[in-house]
Order: C-alpha cells, then structure tokens, then sequence
C-alpha cells in the first residue's frame, strides 16, 4: 500500500466531514462564506489560529472571485501542504542517534516504539531499546515483547529503578554494540506534572553528558483522537524538552485529523510519522503534501 492510501484510509473520518461541508460553500468568497469555511476547519480541530491563517492565505491567492468547490479544496490542499512543509526526517547522521520517546499516558509511546523500531531495521539500521519507563508496571516487560518480535536488543532495569540510569546504560551498551540507533523509551508523564517533566531534564542532561556527537531526536508521541489536547500537550513538552518532532498516532480513529496542521502551524514543529491500525508495518514518514491531498480527496490524481 503507498502512503497515500495509507493517509487516505486513516484520514476517512476528517475527510468525510471536511469534504461534504466545504463543498455546500459554493460562488464568490463573501465576508460571510469565509467566516463558515473558517468554522468548518475549527471543527475538523484545526484550531482557532490556523483556521484563521488558512482563510487569510486563501484571500491572498484567490482575492474575492468566484470558486467552485473543487477549486476551493484545491486551493486549500496547496495552503495546507505549504503550512506543513517541508517534510524533515529522523536525523540518524551521526551514531548511535539516540531518540528519547515522549508523551501522556495512553497515546501509544510503547507501540511506536516497537513499529519504529521494526521501520528502521527495514531499512538496514540496528537498534537498540532502552526501557527507561520504570513507573508503570509492566512496561519494560511490554517492550521486551516488541524488542522480540523486531529481533533487537534491550536494555531494561526493576520496576521503580532511576530511569535515568537505564538510559546511561542504554548508551553504553549502544557505543559498545555498535548500534545504528539507541530509542529509549519513557513513563507516561502528564504535561502538567512539573516533577516528572525535571525527570526528563534529568535524562536529557545524561544523553548530553554521555553521547555528545550522537544525534538527537526527541519525539513526542499524539493519539490524534485528543484534538486540540493534543496541541495543548505538545505545547507544554515543547518547552520542557526541546521536542524535535512528533509522532501521530490512532490517526484512522478519528475526525480530528486537523489537529496535525495546527500543530505545525502553531509550534512548528514537525510531524514526522503517522501511524494508522494496528499492524507492526503501520507507522510511516510524514508527507505533507500527500496528507494535504487525503485530507480532502479519495484520490490521489489532482481533481
């Protein structure tokens, strides 16, 4: 399956509600014709600003002529996809990269990590895992079964162990094994517990101290079924510990597939995987002009 059909099919949801409402906007763009296309994209979970930024960009190319409505969601596949862009990649330049995975309970850090794992020994890379969530139980344990099924390596400590020392030794045994990548994963910390987040400061001091040369990614991982939540934790991770990019997840089980355009927008920051299903193969590179086309047409030829 191309990626294409991969967003297509995880954006359904979004596309079906955008697409029948956008296309009862017909004629010339009025005051009045801007101000309901603006509510159509707060309600696809855009966001405020960004629907705001949409509506003022396609002023700017249309003026006020008259659209039909595939024009229109032309015209607003062109603005998202440059709102998106350009695509960035993992940075693995520089061995072994090191990438500390992030974000709340629930969002699927552990699963990403298996499923980006399995992707990056697909394309030749070894990995090594870190278990560095300590706090819940049964994490470690969680992703050992990943580190299994993908055939790499782990380092993992007791339950309620320094997390920060799992991560030291994740690093060491990483230089000594020659791994391509070390991905290391963490407890599922609300954004809004400032203990837990100086615990990632901790972590993010060793990686500093410890592997100096590696390249760095700090991923934050977004269950797209959250909306606007979602952005509201980006926001406070973002600050706390330099995240470099991040990772949406559950994107097929939702209608609020605008939340990644605004997440761009708004803290451009990078989207740089998706994941859509449950499958081990089910987490692909980010491509803003594909995701801008599925998010408002079933095919991928221009309409």
């Amino acid at each position: 399956m191309g990626f294409f059909d991969f967003l297509s099919r995880g954006l359904k949801k979004t596309r079906s509600n955008l697409v029948v409402q956008i296309d009862g906007i017909s004629g010339k763009l009025t005051p009045d014709t801007l101000e309901e296309l603006e509510e159509i994209l707060i309600l696809s979970d855009v966001g405020v600003k960004t629907a705001g930024h949409i509506c003022e960009k396609l002023v700017q190319r249309v003026g006020r002529r008259e659209l039909d409505s595939g024009e229109l969601r032309r015209e607003l596949r062109d603005i998202i996809a440059e709102l998106l862009s350009p695509d960035q990649g993992l940075d693995l330049s520089r061995p072994p990269a090191v990438i500390l995975v992030v974000g709340v309970n629930g969002v699927g850090k552990t699963t990403t990590i298996g499923k980006l794992t399995h992707y990056l020994m697909e394309n030749g890379k070894t990995v090594l895992m870190g278990a560095a969530d300590t706090f819940r139980a049964a994490a470690s344990e969680q992703l050992e079964v990943w580190a299994q099924r993908c055939g790499c390596q782990i380092i993992r400590h007791q339950e309620g162990a320094d997390p920060a020392a799992v991560v030291f030794d994740a690093i060491t045994a990483g230089k000594a094994r020659k791994a391509d990548v070390i991905i290391c994963d963490t407890a599922g910390r609300l954004h809004n517990k400032k203990n837990l987040m100086d615990e990632l400061a901790k972590i993010d001091r060793v990686i500093s101290r410890e592997a100096p040369e590696s390249s760095r990614e700090v991923l934050l991982v977004l269950d797209a079924t959250t909306g606007q939540n979602g952005l509201a934790q980006a926001r406070e991770f973002a600050q706390a510990c330099g995240v470099t990019g991040v990772v949406l997840t559950k994107l097929d089980g939702t209608a609020k597939g605008g939340v990644v355009i605004g997440i761009k927008d708004q803290l451009g920051l990078p989207i740089k995987f998706v994941g859509v299903g449950e499958q081990i193969d089910d987490l692909k590179p980010f491509s803003a002009e594909d995701f801008a086309t599925a998010l408002l047409f079933d095919e991928e030829q221009d309409q």
